[in-house]
């Protein structure tokens, strides 16, 4: 376990994305902490505020990836420098993320059903991050010997394949799959050949004329989704806090 350990993370090269990593996850789990303490009333924290204005973490945030990036880029890969600016790097990713869904919207929707996407891409990208720290190459070009790797061609064909792999998974809706699947090619194969999602571009080109297509592929993504919505809403909440009860809609009589 020690020589993986070693050989796989430890070693000079990874160190600053190990370390960027470990910040970036620490960074979002205090941060979440701080404001469900804000949102609950309890403790020494509150907003920040600059002549009035909320000032939202993702500012410093901003700040802080932007110093980090050049620092790391001066840096290099070895020594104290790399490893300060993976760790100012990763911090700054951290408070930028845990309000992606501001960004994303434009307005502060950090309690409400769509903050959650927030919580999810977090998540999202330590995965990756992680992936990618523990030895996984993009699309598969880790699983290639050094003689293969010495043939142009066969990593070509090989790159070529699994982009075109989770190329598919994209267009047929499956985002998550396609991401991974650049780090993890047979995850992209599995979202390639399954039916698309309803809605999906593979499925507005392919299934118009295929209503037993259509017909099934609404099915497989009504049970999906039923079957892990609540699993993966009960990990978000449980790491970023429940979102306010949206407003009951008033409908309008005429």
């Amino acid at each position: 376990m020690g020589h993986w350990w070693v050989r796989n993370v430890v070693e000079p090269g990874k160190l600053p994305l190990l370390l960027a990593l470990t910040a970036f996850v620490l960074t979002f789990l205090v941060t979440r902490l701080i404001t469900r303490l804000i949102r609950a009333g309890k403790g020494p924290f509150g907003n920040v505020k600059a002549g009035g204005v909320h000032v939202h973490h993702v500012v410093p945030g901003v700040v802080l990836t932007v110093v980090g990036g050049f620092g790391a880029v001066a840096g290099g890969q070895h020594g104290f420098g790399s490893g300060l600016a993976a760790v100012v790097f990763g911090i700054g990713a951290g408070l930028v993320l845990d309000e992606f869904a501001l960004i994303l919207h434009l307005d502060d929707v950090y309690w409400s059903e769509a903050g959650r996407q927030s919580v999810e891409l977090v998540v999202f990208t330590a995965a990756l991050v992680g992936l990618v720290l523990v030895g996984f190459a993009p699309f598969g070009v880790n699983d290639l010997s050094q003689g293969e790797l010495q043939d142009r061609g066969q990593v070509i064909l090989t790159v070529g394949v699994n982009f075109l792999f989770s190329l598919i998974a994209l267009a047929k809706g499956k985002g998550r799959m396609a991401v991974i699947g650049v780090i993890i090619p047979f995850i992209a194969l599995i979202g390639a050949v399954r039916l698309a999602r309803p809605g999906s571009l593979w499925a507005k080109r392919l299934y118009r004329r295929r209503p037993r297509a259509r017909a099934k592929a609404g099915l497989r993504a009504y049970r999906h989704d039923l079957r892990w919505s609540r699993p993966r809403r009960a990990v978000q909440d449980w790491l970023g806090g429940k979102p306010d009860p949206e407003p009951a809609r008033t409908v309008e009589r005429r």
